[in-house]
């Protein structure tokens, strides 16, 4: 933040050069929580279907704060068989969320967060499906970098 000039109607403006994120000194967004949602929109009506809170920040699991959600960039794919799959957040997680309940179904720790949209494929040999996900980390989000790209294989 920088000090504006006596009178402003605002005493503080983030700075000019670039878009800031305002975190805290753990990284926590300077906001009330959740800090990220994960939302189902009929595209029909534009009501939400459903919406549940994306994410979760590891350093607070435990010590009776309410899922807090965690920031996150990234899309999120729905498989013909109805599964949700998002990595996104920051907290390096990869989730299966039922389409049409919202419910999660499966989350699994990555090397780093996925901030990309998920793919699927057909395996040739095998003739089953995967998801995959990069799982880069790093950029505002994230301080740890990797260049894994994590495929999983679905039952």
């Amino acid at each position: 933040m920088v000090k504006r000039p006596e009178g402003a109607r605002l005493p503080y403006r983030a700075r000019a050069t670039k878009y800031e994120f305002f975190w805290d000194a753990n990284w926590y967004p300077c906001q009330k929580p959740p800090w990220g949602w994960l939302t189902a929109v009929d595209l029909d009506t534009g009501e939400f279907r459903w919406r549940v809170v994306l994410g979760q920040l590891d350093a607070l699991t435990g010590r009776a704060v309410p899922k807090t959600g965690a920031p996150n960039i990234g899309g999120s794919i729905v498989t013909a068989g109805g599964l949700v799959f998002i990595a996104a957040t920051n907290d390096s997680r990869f989730r299966a969320f039922d389409k049409d309940s919202g419910k999660e179904l499966w989350v699994t720790k990555l090397p780093a967060s996925g901030f990309a949209v998920p793919a699927t494929y057909m395996g040739r040999k095998t003739g089953k499906q995967f998801v995959v996900i990069a799982a880069g980390g790093g950029n505002k989000y994230d301080k740890v970098f990797t260049g894994k790209l994590v495929a999983f294989c679905l039952p």
